[in-house]
């Protein structure tokens, strides 16, 4: 099989091997670009609520650099040699400088690629892609990233790593390079995928065991990072019901009573109809009429408390769970805002009162 380069046809070798000698030559200058854009794009997060987890940079070694600029186009006509993918590879790479990006969840790949497109003083976007974008059309898997090409704007970086590289590029600052965003859980799977498909110091010895493992790995990490989307929104719906000017502030209709208990509690939804009005009712009795006052309500320790107390011998619906902690929290003033002239309710009330009254005397 072999690398490009072995295969290269000898009548194009000494122009790879020159380009790739003037690389050598030139790469310290090029290191000090990689330096100032990894300084850069870290800086564009200082002021913003996105903190990425971490902001790493390479310049492109040597011998990649002579891979690359070592791959070759067919020839027009059967027969002749083939002509070079990068006929000038000092200037028609774009990822001899990379920088990546590395964040905790996919909604935040957006939010990071967004805040470096407005950084338009310092560069100018030339191409914005997502690299997993042909694997979900193609229904496989592969770890997901978002690319970013980049060309700065009169950078004295770049203008140094230009006039070391000498004619015919001038020194005007502009120079083209690629960030990658992705997670963390992409990072890490990439980071081993790569070394073990792509450094593979014998590609005979690669197994088509090794393509299904790392298909395999690729859709649990998909699954895994949906989840922790998932509780990611929840959290911040939570979070919200909390904010007495915001998300919490809004009244206690039936469905958003629902909505916040299913949000909260899912594990305990098993009404047999979508009817919450008595929930509604029980809660305006005591005066709770905003989202705030239910989450306030319905904390875990108090539910535990709850079904310690009355020994449930199966897990209560959501009516009558309400209907026990609010009776936890307002003792006999439920029973007589509540019960009316429901007899039956009235004693069930009050037995479970009784249960709850012995729990605390005893705890």
């Amino acid at each position: 099989m072999g690398t490009h380069w072995d295969r290269l046809d000898e009548e194009l070798r000494p122009s790879v091997e020159a380009s790739t000698d003037q690389f050598g030559r030139i790469r310290p200058e090029l290191e000090a670009v990689t330096r100032d854009m990894q300084t850069t794009i870290r800086d564009i997060f200082q002021e913003t609520e996105l903190k990425p987890l971490f902001v790493t940079a390479r310049t492109k070694t040597v011998a990649s650099f002579r891979e690359k600029a070592s791959r070759t186009l067919p020839p027009a006509v059967a027969g002749d040699t083939p002509t070079l993918e990068y006929p000038d590879p000092l200037r028609d790479m774009h990822d001899m400088v990379g920088v990546r990006v590395i964040v905790s969840l996919p909604h935040e790949i957006r939010e990071a690629a967004g805040l470096i497109k407005r950084q338009r003083s310092e560069f100018d976007i030339r191409a914005d892609r997502e690299k997993d974008i042909g694997s979900i059309e193609s229904g496989t898997y592969g770890y997901s990233s978002r690319h970013l090409l980049i060309r700065t704007i009169q950078n004295p970086a770049v203008k140094r790593f230009q006039e070391a590289l000498g004619e015919p590029a001038r020194p005007n600052g502009s120079h083209v390079f690629e960030v990658q965003i992705r997670t963390i859980l992409a990072h890490a799977w990439s980071e081993i995928e790569h070394d073990i498909r792509f450094k593979a110091s014998n590609p005979r010895a690669w197994s088509p065991y090794f393509d299904r493992q790392f298909t395999a790995t690729a859709a649990m990490l998909e699954a895994v990072e949906s989840t922790f989307s998932e509780l990611h929104e929840r959290y911040e719906t939570v979070t919200g019901y909390w904010d007495e000017e915001g998300e919490g502030a809004a009244p206690l209709t039936p469905r958003r009573i629902r909505e916040v208990w299913q949000t909260l509690l899912p594990h305990v939804d098993r009404k047999s109809d979508d009817d919450w009005g008595w929930a509604a009712e029980l809660l305006a009795a005591h005066g709770l009429k905003t989202t705030t006052n239910l989450v306030d309500l319905l904390q875990a320790e108090v539910i535990t408390k709850v079904r310690e107390a009355l020994e449930h011998r199966y897990s209560p619906g959501p009516d009558r769970l309400l209907d026990d902690v609010l009776l936890w929290r307002f003792g006999k003033r439920h029973i007589e805002l509540t019960a009316g002239d429901d007899n039956h309710r009235r004693e069930s009330l009050q037995r479970r009162h009784r249960q709850m009254e012995t729990f605390r005397t005893a705890s």
